[in-house]
């Protein structure tokens, strides 16, 4: 046999065996050879690599890995993210009961809950909680240190408090307790002579339209004639409640939202199913770009069925629906499944191809938007969020950022109530005087309070003893912004929390735009 004939009779054996070995990996589950890959990589690891490594630690970046390469609103809940996610959802923790923000390098309380542990010890707006359980908080951010201070319930932890007016700082062991999360924090009557009431919605959880409805009926017995719902700054949460929100206010057989997925399962349509609520109150919701997700069906639902406007910015464009899947007793995954569609039919999630525009919430161009109707003809856009009926952009100037970043104007409110206080005890009208009456302990503070030239003088001597410099030409330009934020702070630190809000709400130009375009909200209602 010549060696060309050897040659051709040993490839008429190869070529049959190199199509049964290719046939059978083409054969194999592209998705299982993914599989394989990743357990031979983690053999590796655990066998070669040259110190020993966290297995639970490479498990949770593969995981996050792979949930990366989808979309931007897949996720992992790793043991904390979890407990966080279901204490989100269930309107409740386990912790102390503070809210807090970082300021600079300090932790700083806002305001104890009324109730709670921190509030029966007696911590107070304004102390700096300089350790946890004997850490610094200096390099934690205010979400890190959140997770540091709620655990299981009955469970101690110790803090570390600075307060002024001390020698030095002190410590507190408080035992955990169940703390009530409200998606509904304040709600009252923004114009009285109007009836015109206003609700701010936190975020979406089990309770959410519960609470909504509660504010609801209590403003309803003070005469509300028509309602701001503010939606800024609101994430989402469960679609259920998103849809049983926006059916308080839509008349039962009204198309809400529509999803459409891979999976059909997925695939359904959601209509208001409920009569005589508040279908016939005059509506405007408040957006802005931190308004997201369930926050998004709502005011989609709503302009796109004319039944009520939206005011502030474009929200953030999400379109996509996750569901939960549990990987473990403590952790899961939560894996977009559907895309919504609002009732006029527009897809409103924004394109993420490139993830640094929109991450930076960069505008769609109008251009590249389809348009839809709504159910009286007009014209609204897909593909970027919730365009809003009448636009109002808001923005700080830097100064007022500076001062807001340092907190400024928080522990300005509250050295301003310390000292009202005392003067309330010591101050004499001089009128009074002269008549013969001593006034001595009525207060000289009231709900008619101004900032004007001398407080705002004082506040800026206030600033200069704390350190924080600043351009005093700019001042001009920002002196209004200044003067709002201080009377918020003063009338928090002085009456409440939400006393502050609804003080700084009157101002507010997205509110002002709401109060001013109400009447056309009342137009919708009668035309319906």
């Amino acid at each position: 046999m010549t060696r060309t004939s050897k040659k051709l009779s040993l490839l008429a054996v190869l070529f049959p065996l190199l199509f049964l070995v290719c046939r059978s990996s083409v054969a194999i589950d592209p998705w299982q050879q993914g599989v394989n890959k990743v357990l031979n990589l983690t053999g590796l690891i655990q066998k070669e690599y040259f110190e020993e490594k966290d297995a639970r630690k490479l498990t949770f970046a593969a995981i996050k890995g792979m949930l990366d390469t989808l979309d931007p609103h897949s996720y992992f809940l790793d043991p904390e993210g979890s407990r966080t996610f279901t204490e989100d959802y269930t309107g409740k923790y386990y912790g102390l009961g503070i809210q807090i923000q970082k300021q600079e390098d300090r932790l700083v309380v806002i305001a104890p809950i009324e109730g709670t542990p921190a509030w029966r010890l007696g911590i107070q707006p304004g102390d700096v909680i300089t350790h946890i359980e004997g850490e610094s908080t200096k390099p934690l951010s205010s979400t890190e240190a959140m997770l540091k201070l709620r655990g299981e319930k009955g469970t101690k932890v110790t803090i570390t408090i600075q307060r002024e007016g001390l020698d030095k700082p002190f410590d507190l062991t408080i035992t955990r307790e169940e703390i009530p999360l409200k998606s509904v924090p304040y709600a009252f009557m923004l114009d009285e002579q109007k009836k015109i009431g206003y609700i701010f919605i936190r975020n979406f959880g089990r309770n959410t339209v519960d609470e909504l409805e509660e504010k609801l009926e209590e403003l309803s017995e003070q005469g509300l004639a028509g309602l701001i719902l503010d939606l800024r700054g609101n994430t989402g949460g469960p679609v259920f409640q998103a849809v049983d929100m926006a059916d308080l206010f839509l008349p039962r057989g009204t198309k809400i939202v529509s999803m459409r997925g891979r999976n059909s399962a997925y695939n359904r349509d959601f209509y208001a199913s409920r009569d005589n609520q508040y279908e016939q109150l005059p509506l405007v919701i408040l957006i802005n770009q931190g308004t997201a997700s369930a926050s998004e069906i709502v005011a989609g639902a709503i302009m796109d069925n004319d039944r009520g406007l939206i005011v502030g910015e474009d929200s953030w464009g999400k379109g996509l629906v996750q569901t939960v899947f549990p990987l473990a007793s403590d952790m899961a995954v939560a894996i977009t499944t559907a895309k919504y569609l609002t009732p006029s039919g527009r897809e409103i999630q924004r394109d993420y191809s490139h993830l640094e525009d929109y991450i930076l919430a960069k505008r769609a161009p109008e251009e590249k938007r389809e348009v839809k109707y709504t159910v009286k003809g007009r014209k609204v856009l897909g593909q970027g969020g919730i365009t809003p009926d009448y636009e109002v952009k808001t923005s700080y100037k830097p100064l007022t950022v500076e001062f807001l970043i340092r907190g400024a104007f928080f522990s300005y409110g509250r050295k301003f109530s310390q000292h009202q206080t005392q003067l309330s005890r010591n101050y004499v009208f001089p009128q009074e005087v002269k008549n013969g009456n001593s006034a001595a302990g009525r207060k000289i503070f009231d709900e008619n309070f101004e900032v004007g030239p001398e407080v705002l003088k004082d506040f800026l001597e206030y600033v200069k003893t704390t350190g924080i410099k600043y351009d005093l030409s700019k001042l001009h330009e920002t002196e209004a912004e200044i003067k709002n934020e201080l009377k918020r702070e003063i009338f928090s630190a002085v009456f409440s929390l939400e006393e502050g809000i609804k003080i700084f709400r009157q101002t507010d130009p997205v509110v002002l735009k709401a109060i001013e375009v109400m009447p056309e909200a009342v137009r919708f209602v009668k035309n319906n």
